[in-house]
């Protein structure tokens, strides 16, 4: 650390605390932005393997409908116009992603049109006899019938989660498209890509006023690190900062397992999510087809979904009930704090898409720089 005092301290080097260094540092503020890994980015992280950008800690595709939001992030690197249309495998069968027409015609031999999938999902809807959908099984089954959940729901989500479908809440579910249309764009988004240089070249330009001390853990160096800024931008998990006051948030964790294959196509695919349960992982992704490159190798990622316990990385809130009341009692103390920011998908306890984080960013930032103006 070359200063003696900074005017904020950022805990975490993701996209959320890069993007408020950079807001802050351009007007002239001073900023010392800390990660407890070896590496800036948070999970955003990208690495060059046998020349080919690989996303370190799972598939991130850029998408938003906010034309400002992405005339901002193509500030700092330029985008291809990758579409995210990811496969699904069940056992030895292959079906397209987002459930649309490509799905429905190939499961269904009797069906042509759209009329003809939307009478089939009824049919199977109604002999279910749902009504009013309780948890994910209800919801799934009244959104596209019985057996597209069996198939392509039902144990990918169980993977994911790590309990059965009728334990887990509704609304995880209900943001899966569903089309009557032959169109694999999973996402609905107008603007969509992937960096040509990868993330952590993003990064590094959203952090070039700043500085950054890596390997540095913010709870073992707290109070020193604290006294150094004014104040303090936090992107970890907000039950962390304060000590696990009321209790532990629940996440889902991921392993991951990259290889370096000497062949030049492995899945033809980006992204093949593997649905049935006695599949260990939940998709493979395969890094080369983000950016449409022709290296004589390729590298492909396995995710296996992993119990949380305190020491593995947090990846998915588990926002059920439970643990939206608890992370209500810990909102209601980072609302009291004068000098204490929090920000980001851990701190936040929510599942964000990086244009929401970035937007989040922004207003955090144009906050904070009003009141000093003040």
């Amino acid at each position: 650390m070359t200063a003696e005092h900074y005017d904020y301290l950022i805990v975490g080097s993701g996209l959320f605390g890069a993007v408020c260094a950079y807001e802050l540092g351009k007007k002239g503020k001073t900023c010392l932005v800390i990660d407890k890994r070896s590496h800036i980015g948070g999970n955003l992280y990208t690495e060059c393997l046998a020349a080919i950008h690989v996303h370190h800690y799972g598939a991130h595709i850029f998408h938003t409908n906010n034309l400002k939001i992405w005339n901002y992030i193509n500030k700092f690197g330029e985008f291809n116009n990758y579409i995210n249309a990811p496969v699904a495998r069940f056992h030895d069968e292959l079906y397209n992603l987002p459930f649309n027409m490509n799905t429905f015609t190939k499961l269904w031999s009797d069906v042509i049109t759209p009329a003809d999938a939307a009478a089939r999902i009824a049919s199977e809807r109604e002999a279910a006899e749902i009504d009013n959908p309780q948890n994910l099984q209800e919801q799934a089954i009244s959104m596209v019938g019985t057996t597209i959940f069996e198939k392509l729901v039902k144990g990918y989500t169980e993977k994911q989660w790590g309990r059965p479908c009728s334990e887990l809440p509704a609304f995880i579910i209900k943001r899966l498209p569903v089309r009557y249309t032959f169109d694999n764009n999973y996402f609905n988004d107008r603007y969509q890509g992937i960096p040509i240089n990868g993330y952590t070249n993003i990064i590094e330009k959203m952090l070039a006023k700043a500085e950054v001390q890596l390997n540095c853990d913010f709870f073992k160096q707290r109070e020193k690190l604290t006294a150094l800024a004014d104040q303090i931008i936090y992107t970890g998990p907000i039950d962390q900062f304060y000590d696990y006051r009321f209790g532990t948030l629940a996440y889902r964790s991921l392993r991951f397992e990259t290889e370096i294959l000497n062949q030049p196509n492995f899945q033809g695919n980006a992204v093949i999510n593997y649905t049935a349960n006695d599949v260990p992982y939940t998709r493979i992704i395969e890094h080369k087809h983000f950016v449409g490159t022709g290296q004589p190798q390729t590298v492909i990622t396995r995710e296996y979904p992993l119990a949380w316990a305190k020491g593995r990385e947090p990846y998915y809130p588990i926002n059920d009930q439970a643990n939206n009341a608890l992370y209500e009692r810990y909102r209601e103390l980072a609302d009291a704090e004068i000098n204490v920011h929090f920000g980001g998908r851990l701190a936040q306890y929510q599942y964000l898409n990086m244009d929401k984080v970035i937007e989040a960013a922004l207003e955090l930032t144009a906050s904070l720089l009003k009141k000093t103006k003040a």
